[in-house]
């Protein structure tokens, strides 16, 4: 089964986002990130939204990925909203769903343009002047690679979730779809990790 997001999903291209180089983007999607954090106002998220999207545009992920890459998170997106509204007001739910979407199909932009290579060697050159302080860019870099490339395996434990809990006819339950993606992803973990500490990477 494919991965239902485009999350880690490199593409070789021509596109002045492919041209752009990877620590712009990433800073860019880190500024992004603060920004819509730390600012609670819904037209700005709708609006960041709107600039992710034309972006994902122009990265050539098209209309049928971006629908894609935010199925992802649709149904985490549905039971956020639901209970922002109910705790919050709809104002809170719009803000916080829409920084969630905007950022997801940002970081889309981000591994769809930029190979995880790149973002490997920009992270660590850019964490070299802090070993002085003790701080490993190397293992820094394999922290980032870890979470760049579990983002698509989780979305795709989801999507087989989803489509057993349909299978089953249980459509509507949402502890059908949430606790066997719980404990798939954190089984996952641990056998990454065991295999890390087989490696001799476990401090």
């Amino acid at each position: 089964m494919s991965t239902p997001a485009l999350l880690g999903d490199y593409r070789p291209g021509s596109t002045w986002l492919h041209r752009l180089g990877p620590g712009a983007k990433l800073l860019g999607l880190c500024g992004c990130a603060v920004l819509l954090v730390a600012v609670r106002w819904p037209p700005l998220a709708v609006a960041a939204v709107l600039v992710a999207l034309a972006l994902a545009l122009a990265s050539g992920i098209g209309w049928r990925g971006a629908a894609r890459t935010l199925r992802g998170v649709l149904v985490v997106a549905v039971l956020l909203g639901g209970w922002l509204v109910w705790q919050h007001g709809w104002e809170r739910a719009v803000d916080s769903i829409g920084d969630l979407l905007a950022l997801v199909l940002l970081a889309s932009v981000l591994t769809r343009t930029t190979s995880v290579d790149d973002m490997l060697d920009t992270v660590t050159g850019a964490l070299m002047p802090l070993r002085r302080f003790g701080a490993d860019p190397g293992r820094a870099a394999l922290t980032f690679s870890l979470m760049i490339r579990a983002i698509p395996s989780t979305l795709e434990v989801a999507e087989e979730t989803r489509q057993a809990a349909l299978a089953r006819g249980m459509t509507r339950s949402p502890r059908a779809r949430l606790v066997p993606l719980v404990i798939r992803v954190v089984a996952r973990a641990q056998s990454t990790g065991e295999a890390l500490a087989a490696r001799g990477v476990d401090d």
